[in-house]
C-alpha cells in the first residue's frame, strides 16, 4: 500500500519530522512517500495562507497521485481537500477532518489545543466544515511567542500541556493536538493527560489505509463525481491535462 503525504508547507524540516513520526502509524505493508510543497508559506497560518496551499496540494497531487493507493494531507485544516476529493480518484485525506471523527469515536466532546492564535480563525471553520461544531468543546492557542516552528512542540511543551489539562477541566472527553509541527506530540503527553490525546496525522494515516482496504470505487455520481474536461490557462502541465481529461499525456 502506497500513501502520499503531502505537506502543504514548504518546509522541508517539517516534512522530514512528519516522516519520521508516520512510521508508527503505518502497518507493515504500507508505506509513505513525504513530498513538501514547492511554493508557498513555510508553515500555513491563516485561511489566505491555506487557499494558496490548497493550489499546491491540487497541482502535487495531479502529479503524483497515479502511482499511490491514497493520500493524505498533512497540514491541520485541510488546505484543498474538498476539491482532491472532488478532482482525483484515490482517497484523500485530511488531517482536520481525521483527527476530528476520530475524536468522535473515542468520547463525546473534544477540544483542540494549538501552538498559535493566528491558527484559530482557520480551525474553527474546519470544525464547522466537517459539521462537529457541536461535539466541540472549544479550541485554545498558547499565546506565547515561539522561535522555531520546527521545534514548537519542543519548545512550548509545559503550555501546551496546561491547555490540554485546562480543556479538560472545561468538559473535554477528547483532546486533538492539532498543528502539523505537533506530529507525534500526543504519544510523548498521553500519560499526562486524563482523557485520549489524539495526533491528527496518526489518525489520518491510520483512517487513509483504511480507506484503501475497504476498496470502495471511486464516485461516478453524486457531489464528488470528477467534473467535466475543461481547458485551462497558466497552469502546471500535470494539473491542466488532468482538469481537461488528457492525462494519458502525463
Amino acid at each position: 500500500m502506497r500513501i502520499l503525504l503531502l505537506n502543504p508547507n514548504t518546509s522541508a524540516a517539517m516534512t522530514a519530522r512528519m516522516a519520521r513520526a508516520a512510521e508508527a502509524a503505518l502497518a507493515p505493508d504500507a508505506h509513505v512517500t513525504a513530498l513538501t510543497a514547492t511554493s508557498g508559506l513555510p508553515y500555513i497560518a491563516s485561511r489566505a495562507e491555506a487557499q494558496l496551499a490548497g493550489a499546491a496540494v491540487l497541482e502535487t497531487l495531479a502529479a503524483h497521485h497515479s502511482r499511490h493507493d491514497a493520500a493524505v494531507i498533512a497540514a491541520y485544516g485541510d488546505p484543498g481537500l474538498v476539491a482532491a476529493r472532488e478532482l482525483f480518484d484515490l482517497p484523500v485525506v485530511g488531517m482536520a477532518e481525521a483527527a476530528m471523527l476520530t475524536a468522535c469515536q473515542l468520547g463525546a466532546r473534544f477540544a483542540v489545543v494549538t501552538f498559535a492564535p493566528a491558527l484559530l480563525p482557520w480551525y474553527e471553520d474546519a470544525v464547522a466544515l466537517a459539521g462537529l461544531s457541536a461535539r466541540c468543546a472549544g479550541l485554545h492557542a498558547v499565546r506565547r511567542p515561539f522561535q522555531a516552528v520546527t521545534e514548537v512542540q519542543d519548545e512550548l511543551r509545559p503550555e501546551i500541556l496546561a491547555l490540554a489539562e485546562r480543556a479538560v477541566g472545561e468538559g473535554a472527553d477528547v483532546v486533538i493536538l492539532a498543528g502539523a509541527p505537533l506530529a507525534g506530540l500526543a504519544t510523548a503527553l498521553r500519560d499526562a493527560v486524563p482523557v485520549p490525546l489524539v495526533d491528527p496525522l496518526a489518525a489520518a494515516l491510520g483512517q487513509a489505509q483504511a480507506l484503501v482496504r475497504l476498496g470502495t470505487r471511486p464516485p461516478r455520481a453524486g457531489r464528488f463525481a470528477r467534473p467535466p474536461a475543461k481547458p485551462a490557462t497558466g497552469l502546471a502541465g500535470p494539473l491542466a491535462r488532468w482538469i481537461a481529461h488528457r492525462e494519458e499525456e502525463s
